[in-house]
Order: structure tokens, then C-alpha cells, then sequence
């Protein structure tokens, strides 16, 4: 049924779904960059507008998120290059532990229930639920002091970062929000604690979007579904790289409040939502 009752909505034509997946995309970047969940905001903000995303059927959107973090971790590939190669450069012993721990727990996790958290998680009420614990917890964290710098992140602490990154595939908790907060909350500050928080995402994100995609691949694309996937992938290609400066606003030691209270913001509309349709 459509909202307040009024019977299914007429599916979107070509245009629309064209359209509507060039919004996610261009969405997706951004959002990525933030702790604020890109993931929750895919899910969420076409259903708080009253339309299905790209479509109705679960796991063509599931299949088109995959093709969102494609177009977005070929960004941040692009954007980071020379922060990655230096990193590459200067690995030892401590810091390829830091990345190889902070790999483990949500690697187990992934694969033991990455199934089942999609089936049961990826609704409207557990996503807003994530977002205003994930706020709650980064507002928290973000009290700590800021005693410690990103050459000093020992294996012990990428063993944090890992938990966090396993919390995050609670949909609405945000890999990068919660990876910032584990890093607040280990006393690092602000700025090392996202500089850390990008370097253990790239495996991450890189890592989960080849499997999807390798699994979409296996599976075959849904019909209709290459154009709508190639624009929006290409349009988070396109915002990843243009919200460059959004890292730079993190980066600048400020409190991470805001972002908090605006996924208190989202997370309520949508629980609100949810409690006027009963």
C-alpha cells in the first residue's frame, strides 16, 4: 500500500528511475565522506520522499548500492592516491597490523551474517535506531581528550577500529562514523582520528564492493537494471570526488556534534514516520 493508505504507487518510468538513480548517486559521495551513513541514507531518504529508490524489488536495491560504492571507492581511490602511496611507502610492522586487525572483525562478521543482517536490519525503524546510537556514542567519544597523533596508532588500536567496522554493518551506524569514533574514543585526536579512519576504509570498502560485485556478476543484472546502475555509479564516482572539501571540514578540529545531531534529526523522522502509519 502506498503511503496513508492510498494504494500502490504506479512504478516510475525510464526517466524517473534514470533520475532517481543519478539523486542516490550524487547523494552517495558525500555522504560517504560523513559519518552520517551512506548506506542509511540510500534506504531512508526515498522512503521519508515517498518513492522506492530505483525499484521496489529488495535486491535490485541491495545490487544497486553495490554499484553506488563502486563509483565511490574508484573516488576516494582517485582522491587519496598520494596519501595511499605514501602510507604504502612507509608501512612497517606496526602500521601494516594496525590495517590487517582493523580488516579481522569485520571480515568475520561479514561473511558469519551478512545475510542475515540484510534480511532483518536493512528496514526503515533498525536504520534510524543506528543512526541515533551511532550519534549518541560518537557524541560521547568525542569528549575525550586529544592526547595522541596518527604515527602513534599501535596494532591494539586497529583491533578497535576493526570492532567498529564490524558495528558497522548495522545498518544506520556508519563505517565512517563509527571508525571516527573508536578513534576518539582511543584519545586520538580529531584530525589523526579521520586520517586513521580513511586509511583502514579502502580495504574495507574495496574489499566488500569487489565481492558484491563479483556476486552480482555470478548472479547476472537484474533486467533493466544496467543503465540506472552505470548512472548511478558514475554520479558517486562523480560526488566522491567533488566532495573533497567535506574531509577538509572534518579535518579542521572540529566537534563532531553536528553530525551527531543530524542523524538524531534523520533517525526521528523516520521513527516518526513509522509511529504515524500505525
Amino acid at each position: 500500500m502506498g503511503a496513508g493508505g492510498r494504494g500502490p504507487k504506479p512504478p516510475a518510468g525510464r526517466a524517473g528511475v534514470l533520475g532517481r538513480a543519478l539523486a542516490l548517486g550524487l547523494m552517495h559521495g558525500p555522504a560517504e565522506l560523513l559519518p552520517i551513513s551512506s548506506s542509511g541514507h540510500v534506504e531512508l531518504v526515498p522512503w521519508l520522499a515517498g518513492w522506492d529508490g530505483v525499484s521496489a524489488d529488495p535486491e535490485v536495491r541491495k545490487a544497486f548500492e553495490v554499484a553506488l560504492h563502486a563509483g565511490t571507492a574508484l573516488g576516494l581511490v582517485v582522491m587519496l592516491r598520494d596519501e595511499v602511496l605514501e602510507a604504502a611507502r612507509d608501512v612497517d610492522v606496526d602500521s601494516g597490523l594496525v590495517v590487517a586487525l582493523s580488516l579481522l572483525p569485520p571480515v568475520i562478521v561479514g561473511f558469519a551474517l551478512e545475510r542475515p543482517i540484510e534480511r532483518f536490519l536493512g528496514r526503515p525503524g533498525t536504520i534510524a535506531v543506528g543512526l541515533i546510537a551511532g550519534a549518541v556514542v560518537m557524541g560521547v567519544a568525542d569528549r575525550e581528550p586529544q592526547e595522541r597523533v596518527f604515527d602513534e596508532a599501535l596494532p591494539v588500536d586497529g583491533l578497535w577500529l576493526g570492532i567498529a567496522q564490524a558495528c558497522a554493518l548495522f545498518p544506520g551506524v556508519s563505517r565512517n562514523g563509527a571508525t571516527l569514533t573508536a578513534a576518539r574514543a582511543r584519545r586520538f585526536a580529531r584530525v589523526d582520528a579521520e586520517r586513521l579512519s580513511r586509511h583502514v576504509a579502502l580495504p574495507v570498502i574495496g574489499g566488500a564492493t569487489s565481492l558484491k560485485l563479483l556476486r552480482l556478476w555470478q548472479r547476472g543484472m537484474p533486467e533493466g537494471a544496467a543503465a540506472p546502475f552505470m548512472v548511478g555509479a558514475a554520479a558517486s564516482f562523480v560526488s566522491t570526488l567533488g566532495a573533497t572539501p567535506l574531509i577538509k571540514l572534518v579535518e579542521r578540529d572540529r566537534p563532531l556534534w553536528p553530525f551527531a545531531a543530524y542523524r538524531v534529526v534523520l533517525g526521528s523522522l523516520a521513527l516518526k514516520k513509522l509511529a504515524s502509519r500505525r
